[in-house]
């Protein structure tokens, strides 16, 4: 078999950055999939004979890097190795009807066993198998065949396993445990399972025994779980400039940093953008044409209205009771929460927050993509016409946007808020629902948040003839009295405002107690601090 690594060998065929299915070198800018791989560890364990996992959240390169792997066994350089490579997905559509399912499988493991000399006792023998040893042992019973039969040690790479559901999976993970004693003359030599999550997190529930099986107890063989990471900022750069280096096109610096900063190496992520400012972009077409930031920014924008099938699936997690947990606290700014650890380690399987401390949305765009999907009723139906806050020269006057936000936020606030499932972050959602209608008309927010801030921080960037307008929103829920979460709101919006460079800075203070009345709540004033002034907003 050909092997389809190393990537770094041009070709006739121009390549493309790849956003779908794993990476085919001569036609996809890469990183080499083994690259992102502990290989030796891989390598050791494969040696060693034991069972083992890697995980990683959705398109991050797991099913390329299983691919070279699989590779790399066949072609020798490792040892000698049959090493098949099997994704499970097929069996999904039958959910707890096992015998459907693995009759799916079965049917996925002999289609690969035609082409390798041991394995081709098992085409066409999956109803057989499941006749002879039923759903609970058909496939023990196909993998001790194949082993048998084969002449070299036999490694199984199994991908998507955590598409399987209930008892099916469980079924699997249990038939993988029963014939490990029998390895390697009698069952595959080595076993990996790669999918989203690490099989000792699973908590399957089984419709056949009204219980919950965890992954750790079906599949207690596992050695080791080992972790595909995002590209690191040197990865970003030589997968993006080998577009460069092959077409000539420049990338600015500005535009390198751009691209690392809004996807944290997200490797998804950083080949759309990549696609969309060199190829979906018709003027970036002429590659003498060097790639811009505010391309970036264009091509960022395009990806999250296109709701494409990367966000719109991480935004679906959004309606999951687990991931609530984590990510409600985090958009509402509070200052501190306990999570449950199975939430948090979920979410974070999901790579939809960071895998370290503090803890945040994993990258800006994610950030900008959770408010945008959980609001998108809301903005929907709101009034869009952008005249009223644009001034005679064509720049935001933010103090008339945010005193119409004020008396929106007084009329209807109560009813608004109630619609949103995340209710403790409802104010911090209604106001950047409202602000929307500045990104549909070309603008720009910036948003962070997170669990221990205490507040909100948007950043409102305007397009004007003469320069681009900044200003900071800071949203703050009313905690240890008026004054004092005034002072310390004028404190963090300052901080903000040196930062981001900004000429108006807002502090929004959302007063939640309802004994108090809207005269008490609602109010405006200018506070000087430093020399600036900051427009207080009371709600």
């Amino acid at each position: 078999m050909r092997s389809a690594f190393p990537c770094g060998i041009l070709t006739s065929v121009a390549r493309k950055f790849n956003t779908a299915g794993p990476v085919r070198p001569a036609k996809d800018y890469c990183i080499p999939p083994l690259e992102r791989l502990d290989l030796a560890e891989v390598l050791t364990l494969i040696r060693d004979e034991r069972y083992f996992v890697l995980h990683a959240p959705r398109q991050t390169g797991k099913t390329s890097a299983l691919l070279a792997l699989r590779d790399l066994l066949n072609s020798g350089a490792e040892g000698d190795y049959r090493a098949v490579y099997v994704n499970v997905e097929v069996g999904q559509a039958a959910r707890e009807d096992t015998g459907r399912a693995l009759l799916a499988i079965l049917g996925k493991l002999g289609s690969l066993a035609q082409v390798t000399p041991g394995g081709d006792r098992l085409s066409g023998q999956g109803p057989a198998l499941l006749a002879e040893h039923g759903p609970d042992g058909a496939l023990a019973a196909a993998l001790s065949r194949w082993a048998q039969a084969e002449s070299r040690p036999l490694v199984l790479l199994v991908d998507e396993i955590d598409a399987l559901v209930g008892d099916t999976l469980i079924s699997v993970l249990r038939q993988l445990r029963a014939g490990y004693t029998d390895r390697p003359d009698g069952f595959p030599h080595s076993v990996l399972l790669c999918g989203v999550r690490d099989v000792r997190d699973y908590r399957i529930h089984s419709s056949r025994h009204k219980e919950i099986i965890t992954g750790g107890s079906a599949f207690n063989i596992k050695a080791e779980s080992l972790r595909m990471g995002d590209f690191s900022v040197t990865e970003t750069r030589r997968l993006l400039l080998q577009h460069t280096e092959e077409s000539g096109q420049e990338f600015r610096p500005e535009a390198l940093d751009t691209i690392w900063q809004q996807s944290q190496g997200q490797p998804w992520l950083v080949n759309a953008m990549a696609h969309g400012v060199c190829y979906r972009n018709k003027a970036n077409r002429d590659r003498t044409r060097p790639i811009t930031a505010e391309d970036v920014f264009v091509a960022r924008e395009q990806l999250i209205r296109d709701r494409v099938t990367h966000l719109d699936q991480l935004a679906d997690k959004l309606q999951e009771d687990r991931v609530r947990r984590v990510v409600e606290p985090l958009l509402a700014g509070a200052e501190t929460r306990r999570l449950e650890t199975r939430d948090l380690d979920y979410v974070r399987d999901l790579g939809l927050v960071a895998r370290d401390d503090p803890l945040r949305i994993a990258n800006p765009i994610y950030a900008e993509v959770v408010p945008r999907e959980l609001t998108y009723g809301t903005q929907a139906g709101m009034n869009q016409d952008t005249a009223w806050y644009v001034d005679a020269r064509g720049g935001l006057d933010a103090d008339k946007l945010l005193a119409a936000f004020q008396r929106f936020f007084r009329e209807h606030s109560e009813h608004w808020v109630e619609r949103f499932e995340y209710r403790e972050a409802g104010p911090q959602l209604l106001l950047q629902a409202f602000l929307q209608r500045l990104v549909n008309s070309g603008g720009r927010i910036e948003r962070e948040y997170g669990l221990g801030r205490g507040r909100t921080d948007l950043l409102i960037l305007w397009p004007r003839a003469g320069g681009l307008q900044k200003f900071v929103v800071e949203c703050k829920l009313l905690h240890h009295g008026l004054e004092r979460t005034i002072r310390d709101g004028i404190r963090q919006t300052l901080a903000y405002m040196d930062r981001c460079a900004a000429v108006s800075g807002h502090l929004v203070v959302f007063d939640r107690n309802e004994g108090r009345s809207w005269k008490e709540r609602i109010f405006r004033r200018e506070e000087q601090a430093d020399g600036r002034s900051i427009t207080v907003w009371g709600m």
